[in-house]
């Protein structure tokens, strides 16, 4: 099993969706709440205003339903007249090979590199060797120092609008018409957010994880790179070693201020094409390694799309997972795998740890992720110049997103060819 860091950071740098304090305002991920009424309409209009609410109310709880990533991050807020960056400061453990600095000074009074005594090391011999001893008369012994690295994220601002008639509405056949423009409309919006996150997430991991001896995705082929029970237990010993948490904190409920800690094991997000592999799967003594979800279900809290586990995992299905497609080697006479333009797929296996990163709220509570809808329906105040009979309305959203890694040893890839 082969771990590389083919992408060096964040390419696009963003947190996730945040809007403002509008009446208009909703709370995409409780689909709860929305701040305030509709917007004002004519007369003719107004005796629909609790069902815009419901419209309204209805779209986001749908379009919370499809939220799979963000249920596992945490939110900073962005502050206004702040700029669009916002900057955290990572501390690493005294006793971590991350923490490399120019203070070390050991039992003997030497000098040493690295100013973390003996690090992340777990050999008894290097342990023993730098114990930070001192002797009857103290001195100026054992110095060690402290190392911290600075992150960043940045916000883009996002949306798109729709245009309607009056007579839409009048005499189309289907009563149910506003239901499924605006439910429509908001799950594109949370769509767009799942993806340009997930996006972010790949290109910012820094520890991508092959099996055997593939190093990269163009050298993945056929059951050369698939993922095997091996690989997990291998997977599962350096996340111990890395100090990944296999507890993690989810947003649930009608309001994401609403959390519950999962245990049991470290979370993998998958998609669909992944699952065959995994179902077939055999532990070491040839028993089937995956337990589906609903054998267990009764006695712990499943997160959204949870399918089942292996080993120390739990495995959760994202429908629209991203992956490279061709961008293996050839697979022209292949036909078990999957592949595109005769070249194999590459598919990621995303452990996402405890706090691994990080979305960026702005004009909200820090905690509740905002979009700003505004709507104008057709009527006699909104006509204009270029629309003198107030038959044509539009219904906007828009959002500010943004994202940052906070832990990168806690956000790893594992890429795997995957079953035809």
């Amino acid at each position: 099993m082969a771990y590389t860091n083919p992408y060096n950071g964040q390419r696009y740098g963003g947190g996730n969706n945040a809007g403002f304090t509008d009446k208009q305002n909703a709370n995409l991920a409780g689909g709860s709440s929305i701040n305030g009424g509709s917007p004002t309409d004519s007369d003719s209009w107004k005796s629909n205003q609790f069902k815009e609410f419901y419209y309204y109310r209805h779209a986001l709880t749908e379009a919370a339903k499809e939220q799979y990533f963000q249920q596992f991050a945490t939110v900073r807020n962005l502050e206004q007249n702040t700029g669009k960056v916002i900057k955290q400061y990572v501390y690493y453990p005294l006793l971590d090979d991350r923490n490399i600095n120019d203070q070390g000074i050991d039992a003997t009074g030497a000098y040493y590199e690295g100013g973390n005594l003996y690090g992340s090391s777990k050999d008894i011999s290097t342990i023993m060797g730098k114990l930070p001893v001192l002797g009857e008369s103290g001195g100026r012994y054992n110095r060690v120092g402290t190392t911290r690295s600075e992150i960043q994220g940045t916000i883009a601002h996002l949306g798109f609008f729709m245009e309607f008639t009056e007579d839409e509405f009048i005499f189309d056949s289907d009563t149910e018409l506003k239901t499924h423009i605006f439910d429509e409309a908001m799950k594109a919006a949370n769509e767009i957010v799942e993806d340009v996150l997930q996006i972010d997430l790949i290109n910012a991991c820094q520890c991508n994880v092959f099996h055997g001896a593939t190093t990269d995705l163009s050298g993945m082929k056929g059951a050369d790179s698939e993922i095997t029970y091996d690989d997990l237990v291998k997977w599962a010993k350096r996340l111990s070693e890395d100090r990944v948490p296999t507890k993690t904190r989810i947003f649930t409920g009608s309001r994401n201020i609403d959390t519950k800690t999962i245990d049991g094991g470290w979370v993998l997000a998958v998609g669909r094409d992944m699952l065959p592999t995994f179902m077939h799967m055999l532990d070491y003594h040839g028993n089937p390694a995956f337990t589906p979800a609903h054998q267990y279900a009764a006695g712990v809290q499943l997160m959204k799309g949870e399918v089942g586990s292996i080993y120390k995992f739990r495995i959760v299905e994202v429908p629209e997972m991203l992956f490279h497609a061709g961008k293996g080697a050839d697979a022209s006479s292949d036909v078990k795998y999957q592949s595109t333009n005769g070249k194999y797929n590459a598919y990621p296996i995303m452990l996402i740890g405890d706090e691994s990163f990080t979305t960026i709220g702005f004009r909200s509570d820090g905690k509740q992720h905002k979009f700003k809808i505004i709507t104008k329906m057709p009527s006699a105040e909104n006509a204009t110049r270029d629309e003198p009979y107030g038959k044509t309305g539009f219904w906007s959203i828009q959002w500010y997103y943004g994202t940052m890694l906070l832990r990168p040893e806690r956000l790893q890839i594992f890429w795997s060819t995957a079953l035809a």
